[in-house]
């Protein structure tokens, strides 16, 4: 009973927060005034934060901007949205900061309203926010990386980025070389398929726990799902169990999963539920099937999502897990670049 209640009060918490991300940030005028200058430390969520770590983490946020008709993409000066971007950005830093450096630059990230229009006229939203995205990756390539080993991550839109930067910029050997992994969790625009990988040959999936140079995804949803806007039905995505690191349907059981942390807005972990669930692939689907928990103590949160849909929680569900693999995989490519 006791884990039951833990459960629904970090569920509340959870959807408490996610609800303040949401809200829509009235904000009148036009989209903003370009690409911000990303050598000024104002437009950077976290700059260099972390000491005597031997890598760093390039961290791409989460969409927290409601967006209106007037701006679908966040104003760089809302000071409202900077501090949702700050806390979003804070409920998945735990995840990387034990082990690298953290960046995460503020960019004009789509707004929610974006996902509302046709799949076909979103793009132009999303092309503004790579714009961003892409001008402050290049910045910290060419200015502040130094040779030092890097983690991709994001999660939902900064997934998005992540597999822009992905396809864009790491097709050379010089900057391919220096990737630990990317962590894309959470698909909201685009899934990873094998056309894909056809289309851009430098991509590669992670197929265990230690690989390297890799990507790393998955979508989470009850067993009942068959359809949904991160997986439509008919269609298969790439993605690797984040328990016992299997890309097949072996599943893995509650007790191989370390811990679920709930963070709130500052990244602190108000609840914690070890063995909280297990999970495997979906053979036909690719998506992550999470078959412990009940879709009525984790609701989808967005009208964006139907019932089962474990979007809102693709991270909080498999949190220690994802750290400890950050971990594991940082020190697979120092080992394997000491021996070169």
């Amino acid at each position: 009973m006791k884990q039951h209640a833990d459960i629904r009060r970090a569920v509340c918490a959870g959807l408490a927060v996610i609800w303040l991300l949401l809200v829509p940030l009235w904000t009148a005028g036009a989209e903003t005034s370009g690409v911000p200058d990303y050598a000024q430390a104002e437009n950077w969520a976290y700059f260099a934060d972390g000491e005597d770590l031997a890598a760093d983490v390039f961290f791409i946020c989460p969409t927290v901007y409601g967006g209106t008709d007037q701006a679908f993409n966040m104003p760089m000066e809302d000071q409202k949205a900077r501090a949702s971007f700050l806390g979003a950005t804070n409920m998945e830093k735990g995840i990387y900061d034990e082990s690298c450096r953290f960046y995460a630059p503020y960019y004009r990230q789509a707004g929610l309203s974006v996902y509302d229009l046709p799949e076909e006229e979103r793009e132009p939203w999303l092309a503004l926010a790579y714009e961003d995205v892409r001008a402050a990756f290049m910045y910290y390539l060419e200015n502040l990386n130094d040779g030092r080993p890097l983690v991709l991550a994001g999660f939902s839109q900064g997934a998005d980025m992540c597999l822009r930067l992905m396809t864009d910029c790491f097709d050379d050997e010089a900057t391919s070389g220096l990737l630990v992994a990317c962590y894309a969790i959470g698909f909201r625009s685009w899934r990873i398929t094998e056309e894909d990988l056809r289309q851009y040959p430098h991509l590669r999936m992670a197929s265990g726990e230690d690989d390297t140079g890799v990507i790393i995804s998955f979508n989470s949803e009850a067993e009942s799902v068959q359809d949904s806007l991160l997986i439509p039905a008919g269609t298969r995505s790439l993605a690797i169990n984040p328990l016992n690191w299997r890309t097949d349907a072996t599943p893995a059981s509650r007790q191989e999963n370390p811990g679920a942390c709930f963070p709130d807005y500052s990244g602190e972990i108000v609840t914690e539920i070890p063995h909280l669930t297990g999970a495997y692939i979906d053979p036909v689907r690719g998506s992550l099937k999470v078959p412990d928990v009940s879709p009525a103590d984790y609701p989808p949160g967005l009208s964006l999502f139907s019932e089962g849909v474990y979007h809102l929680y693709d991270y909080q569900f498999f949190y220690r897990s994802l750290q400890e693999n950050v971990a594991v995989r940082l020190s697979a490519y120092l080992r394997a670049h000491a021996a070169r």
